[in-house]
């Protein structure tokens, strides 16, 4: 019955929250367009299963997958299990949490490879580019970019250095890779760092950022406790434009290669 009364409290916050969006459609299709809604049964029964789906995914995440980044998070970085029992630590070791720093990798990886908004991005990449846009391709890029992204801001986190020293150093390596990267992936670069923040990453990460400077000696989770989704959304802009710079470069050798096989 628990379980029944929470999950009812969460649907109805999940249609007060599509309310809005639905009416403003339907709004814009009647008034503005005035256009009938094309197969609206069709799109009453899609949008149930939205509904329906997110209230799931939603209780999911805070039954299942928030605790578990927390509790996952407090282990790892438990001093009796970095340091041992019997030994009081003041100040963190930051080489001492290698299984911290894999463990974020491995969980920014995984949940970035999940992440719907991520699918649907890289589905109409390559449905535009005619397949010239792999999806999987994107997809790993993406992930590797946050893996590498949510490992080094829990390195900040155990470090304790300013989170914007980290930010203004990897938006300069943006601006520089934007000068020089093919112009028909930089919009696309751009959206792939933003659709990495949504719902399967960010309660995951937010907890494993919380749990983890709760932990480390001298860290307030107030102050260090946020900050990761920031590298979550940079490292995959980085590593896109740097996949299409790689494969651009590429290309062009194989052409000049080509070319001076044929004029031999």
């Amino acid at each position: 019955m628990g379980f029944i009364h929470d999950f009812s409290k969460i649907l109805f916050a999940t249609c007060r929250d599509v309310l809005p969006i639905i009416l403003l459609i339907t709004c814009f299709q009647l008034v503005v367009l005035r256009q009938p809604i094309p197969h609206l049964r069709r799109l009453v029964v899609g949008g149930v299963y939205v509904v329906l789906g997110l209230a799931l995914f939603l209780a999911g995440l805070e039954k299942a997958l928030f605790p578990l980044g927390k509790i996952m998070a407090t282990q790892l970085s438990d001093p009796v299990f970095i340091y041992g029992a019997g030994k009081e630590v003041l100040q963190a070791d930051w080489k001492a949490y290698g299984w911290v720093y894999l463990f974020a990798a491995m969980i920014g990886f995984a949940t970035t490879i999940a992440e719907p908004s991520l699918i649907a991005v890289a589905y109409k990449a390559n449905e535009v580019s005619a397949g010239t846009i792999s999806q999987w391709g994107l997809r790993l890029t993406v992930a590797v970019g946050v893996a590498f992204g949510i490992s080094l801001g829990t390195f900040r986190i155990v470090t304790g250095t300013p989170l914007y020293l980290y930010i203004l150093i990897g938006y300069m390596i943006v601006i520089v890779q934007t000068l020089f990267a093919p112009k028909s992936i930089i919009p696309l670069a751009y959206d792939s760092g933003g659709v990495t923040t949504s719902t399967v990453t960010v309660p995951l990460v937010a907890a494993l950022g919380l749990g983890l400077s709760a932990t480390v000696p001298g860290r307030n989770p107030a102050l260090d406790g946020f900050g990761l989704i920031a590298f979550a959304s940079l490292c995959p802009i980085i590593t896109v434009l740097g996949y299409s710079q790689f494969m651009h470069w590429r290309v062009q050798r194989k052409t000049k290669i080509r070319e001076k096989r044929d004029a031999l």
